[in-house]
């Protein structure tokens, strides 16, 4: 069964090595799950993901292989006779029936409480408020109604109020297809990494320091420069109009790659690059700088990366005067294909979905202007436009 497990996980893709199964297959032999379904699940998961995008798959896997097993607590292990569970008619009731139904006092209680019925119950029971059964207001059972209980045999769920679901695991999906936050994005951006050593020569180079010792007969300390990222990075915001729907992970994005990044600069645009671009959008109009001094100041080595939906008309990137703000001389596109001239690393992350970038056509011309180099602002885009700076 176990060896299944494994190549189940490879064959969704999922990358689990050998040696993260042997760990596995020790803990095991260990019994550090014990001998509860559930622990033995968290186990795993701990062993053999090691990236949480891929939580959802390995769920999936394990449900599958591990069908029906028995994930109940230790406290109830008694089978229940599935006639016991048929369900013949659901209870209905009114608002005021379901505040008059009161609850157990809690999961110990309502635990407690299953173990004993458990023992008593002889038969099936339809309706009640005591045993366990269906259309009834007992906290155990299905297709009936209480305010706390354990929903046990029932196909899904239908009043959102179980405590404990035993049949049936729910796990949150996390793919790599999912928005990203702060946290993620910072992981993924750590990948885009050249490290140099540079500054001031402060930290103890121990490898040298025991050479230089070992030959000379003294002690002979050797310092270095402290290894940092040398990755440069220009970036480039689209604000404004439509990306404020965008706000939050836009702002997730600047603030990791502000903690990442210490060679970072940014500027803001809307909608498209024009001549000019600012740093402070409250002095947008009376404090900008023109796109010439920017592509002037910052040579061919650095990383840029723009982030806006593209989604505008598209005569704003093709004509002059196209611009919804200004009379701007030169197209948008002229200005697009300066930037990719002098930058030969140059990506566009786009918060909108993947699939939805068909229905807008600005953003074809966008894509075709940086190469076809656009990604989704998702945990894989970011991976994507990363290997794409690096190559």
């Amino acid at each position: 069964m176990f060896t299944t497990f494994f190549h189940e996980l490879k064959a969704a893709k999922i990358p689990v090595s050998l040696r993260e199964y042997l760990t596995l297959m020790h803990a095991l032999e260990a019994d550090l799950a014990g001998r509860r379904v559930e622990d033995f699940y968290y186990l795993a998961r701990a062993s053999l993901v090691k990236d949480e995008r891929y939580l959802d798959r390995f769920d999936q896997v394990f449900g599958r292989v591990f069908k029906g097993l028995d994930l109940m607590s230790e406290t109830a292990t008694v089978e229940i006779p599935a006639d016991w569970l048929r369900a013949v008619s659901e209870l209905n009731l009114t608002e005021e029936q379901k505040r008059e139904i009161e609850a157990m006092g809690g999961l110990d209680k309502i635990m407690e409480e299953l173990q004993k019925r458990l023992a008593e119950q002889k038969g099936r029971h339809q309706g009640g408020n005591k045993w366990i059964g269906t259309g009834g207001t007992s906290p155990y059972g299905a297709y009936g109604y209480n305010p706390e209980g354990i929903r046990i045999g029932q196909k899904e769920n239908r009043n959102n109020r179980a405590i404990k679901v035993w049949d049936k695991r729910q796990f949150k999906d996390l793919d790599d297809g999912v928005e990203i936050g702060t946290r993620n994005i910072k992981v993924a951006l750590r990948k885009l990494r050249q490290f140099a050593r540079t500054g001031a020569a402060e930290e103890l180079d121990l490898d040298g320091t025991i050479r230089s010792t070992a030959h000379k007969g003294y002690l002979d300390i050797h310092l270095r420069p402290e290894r940092r990222n040398a990755v440069k990075v220009l970036m480039f915001f689209d604000v404004g109009g439509s990306m404020d729907w965008h706000v939050r992970g836009v702002e997730e994005l600047f603030s990791a790659a502000r903690t990442e990044f210490k060679h970072l600069e940014y500027y803001y645009f809307h909608n498209f690059l024009y001549e000019g671009v600012w740093r402070d959008n409250t002095r947008r109009w009376t404090d900008k700088t023109p796109t010439w001094d920017v592509l002037h100041t910052y040579p061919a080595d650095y990383k840029v990366i723009f982030v806006g939906d593209a989604s505008m008309a598209p005569y704003e990137i093709t004509h002059a005067g196209g611009s919804v703000e200004h009379m701007n001389e030169e197209p948008g596109a002229v200005w697009m294909q300066r930037v990719t001239d002098i930058y030969s690393h140059a990506v566009w992350l786009n918060p909108l979905p993947e699939d939805q970038w068909a229905w807008t056509y600005s953003i074809g011309v966008v894509q075709r202007l940086v190469g076809g180099r656009m990604y989704p602002l998702t945990l894989d885009g970011l991976d994507r436009a990363i290997r794409e700076l690096m190559r």
